[in-house]
Parts: C-alpha cells; sequence; structure tokens
C-alpha cells in the first residue's frame, strides 16, 4: 500500500479559476471530519500493507484545527501502519502559515508542505482571487523554514490570460531563489464550472494562444532547470532527491486508499471514487456514497501509458507485455511509429515522451491506447 489521501473539500473563498470539489460551509467541517473517521475505520480491512505516505488535500486543509487533525490522526494510529519515516503532506493557503499553525502541523509529524502560490505577482493573485499577496506568500516559506520544516513544494500557475511573459519570468526567478525544494507548475486550463469559465462564455475571457503557452513552458523549463530542478513528471520539478513520494505512487500504479467526498481509490484491480456531494457523503447510513469499476487488462494497460508517460522515466516494454501479451505485438507496430517520428524516445529498458513534447502527451499517449 503506497499512500492516504484524505480531502478536506473547505475553502474560505472561491479561486476564479479552481474547478477542484469544494465548498465555503465551513460549518460542515465538524460532521465532515467525523465522517471521514468513520470511512478510515470502516475501510482499514482494504490494507494489509504499511502506508508509506500520507497526503491532506483540498480545499484548504490548512484551515483545520487541533480537534480536527487529532481525531483524523489518532484513527489512522489506531487502524494503521504507519511507515516510521512516512511522507506527510499537508496543503496549505500562505494565509493560513503562521508560526502557533506549524507547530501544531509538527505536533501530527506532518513533514512536507504544499503551498498554493500560484504567482509571486499581487496584480495576477487578485485576478486569480487569491487570499494571500506576495509578501504573505514569502513571509509563509520562512515561517516554515525557522520552524524546521524544509520540505517545501509550491504550487505555480501559467498561462493566464493578460500574464506578459516578463511577470512569469519574474515569478520563476522569485521560486528559484527561496529555499524550497519542489514546484508543480500547471497551465491554467478555464473549466466550464468556474468563474473564468463564466467570462470565457460571456466572451469577456480568453485563453492564451499557444505560441505564448508554448513560450511560457518553455521558460519554466528554462529557468528552473537552470537552477538544478529536475523537471521528473509533466508538472513537476524537484531539487535531487526531493520528488513527491505519494504522487510518484500514483504515476506508478501502486496502491492508495482516498477518504472523504470525491476522493478516490485503486488497489491494482478496482477503482472506487467517493460521490462529489457532502450531504449523500454524511449520510453514509442511509444511500451508497461511493462507485466501483473492476479493471480488466485493457484498461490497465491504457492506465499504465497514461500514468507512465507523464514521467521522465517513463515506460517498460516488458512490463506492457505482462499486463495483456495477446494484442502487444498489434499495439507495439503503432509504437514503433511514434518512435520514427521522435515523439516517444527508448532505451535499453524503457521508453518515454520527450519532454519537449509533454504539451502535446496527451495526442501521444491516446494514440497509443488499445
Amino acid at each position: 500500500m503506497a499512500g492516504l489521501y484524505i480531502h478536506i473539500p473547505f475553502c474560505l473563498s472561491r479561486c476564479h479559476f479552481c474547478d477542484f470539489f469544494s465548498t465555503t460551509k465551513l460549518e460542515l467541517i465538524d460532521y465532515i471530519i467525523h465522517q471521514e473517521c468513520l470511512e478510515l475505520e470502516e475501510r482499514k480491512h482494504e490494507v494489509n500493507e504499511i502506508i508509506e505516505t500520507i497526503y491532506i488535500g483540498g480545499g484548504t486543509p490548512s484551515l483545520l484545527n487541533q480537534s480536527h487533525l487529532m481525531q483524523i490522526f489518532s484513527t489512522i494510529q489506531k487502524h494503521y501502519r504507519i511507515k516510521s519515516d512516512a511522507e506527510i503532506t499537508l496543503e496549505a493557503n500562505p494565509d493560513d502559515v503562521c508560526k502557533e499553525k506549524v507547530r501544531l502541523w509538527k505536533q501530527f509529524k506532518i513533514n512536507r508542505i504544499s503551498l498554493g502560490v500560484q504567482s509571486f505577482d499581487d496584480k495576477v493573485l487578485t485576478f486569480l482571487n487569491r487570499r494571500h499577496n506576495q509578501k504573505k506568500a514569502l513571509e509563509a516559506i520562512e515561517q516554515l523554514c525557522n520552524n524546521d520544516i524544509y520540505n517545501i513544494s509550491i504550487d505555480l500557475i501559467y498561462g493566464i490570460p493578460n500574464m506578459p511573459t516578463e511577470c512569469w519570468e519574474k515569478t520563476l526567478q522569485t521560486a528559484t531563489q527561496l529555499p524550497i525544494k519542489h514546484i508543480s507548475s500547471y497551465h491554467l486550463t478555464i473549466e466550464n464550472k468556474t468563474y473564468f469559465g463564466l467570462l470565457k462564455r460571456k466572451k469577456l475571457l480568453n485563453e492564451l494562444s499557444d505560441d505564448d503557452s508554448l513560450r511560457q513552458y518553455q521558460l519554466l523549463r528554462s529557468v528552473l532547470l537552470t537552477a538544478n530542478f529536475k523537471h521528473y513528471e509533466i508538472s513537476n520539478f524537484c531539487l535531487p532527491g526531493w520528488h513527491s513520494q505519494h504522487n510518484t505512487a500514483y504515476w506508478f500504479n501502486k496502491s492508495y486508499i482516498g477518504i472523504g467526498p470525491s476522493a478516490h481509490s485503486y488497489n491494482g484491480n478496482t477503482r472506487r471514487w467517493n460521490i462529489s456531494n457532502i450531504q449523500t457523503y454524511l449520510q453514509q447510513q442511509n444511500k451508497p456514497y461511493f462507485k466501483i469499476e473492476h479493471i480488466n487488462s485493457k484498461q490497465r494497460f491504457n492506465e499504465y501509458l497514461l500514468t507512465r508517460l507523464r514521467t521522465a522515466e517513463g515506460g517498460n516494454l516488458e512490463e506492457l507485455k505482462q499486463i495483456h501479451q495477446h494484442f502487444f505485438e498489434k499495439w507495439h507496430c503503432q509504437f514503433l511509429k511514434l518512435v520514427d517520428k521522435k515523439l516517444i524516445i527508448t532505451t535499453k529498458t524503457n521508453f518515454y515522451i520527450p519532454a519537449e513534447h509533454w504539451l502535446i502527451s496527451d495526442y501521444i499517449i491516446r494514440e497509443l491506447w488499445v
């Protein structure tokens, strides 16, 4: 068992770009935490191995108080075996980081913080409807380091409408001068159910052009690689030895359990997802709150490609052949066509999408699906 994910679906306010499942009804936090602890206890029989990573995501988990964290971690410790040096990550908003909160997190052995910075430009942060400003983001990182939490990851967004490339470069240069170990960087996608989606439908907001998006992606790689960051997954960079152990387990098809509304789980044979509805989740005794899909060999084959080809390491042909030998030879012909086009690079053991083509990785992977 690789990981345990706990979803905290609460935010003080909604960012204009965010499509993750969350709510601003903070009065429901106590009820959700109680129900998540019941789910943790109920599902303990699904885990026979040691939990190697714990990830508390959201939403905004940094809103949780001592009582909430005590309930979660005491339940985990009672029903699960946790690796002594487990990576334990908590997602945090820079606004919530203070000396008292950091000491609280350390009390529960949280040793990795993922900060939702998004940008170091105040105008961009206002445009995104973030709660913090540049000053608060810098103070949050300083506060974490001052209290001996050094495994810090930050999220950054590029491809933002009306954001000049010079502004993006300044954010990247600022990031490389900070004592952080990991950067997750995503191109903005305007989703229908967001405020940005509403503006787009009203023709008040346009997505960045493909050319500008490519320039910002190339700048991202150039600045971070120069600063000794490794581009180890499409959206993720780290200093040597500081990759996200939890997320890497997803990409390498290890088992994990997801707790909370909208959380997903995977054990190699089945995929389970909890319904994205808080009321349904809170009324578990009265109605089903999750769905299960049994994964056949064809799906497992395609999912292997989908996850492994997101990484710099890529996949292994022998592993693929073992998943479904029956159609491997036919598939291999299509694979070689992409190799000829240099959209896939092969080594003695592995195959991968070169980083310069990661922006079209969805297309390449679809071409390989069976």
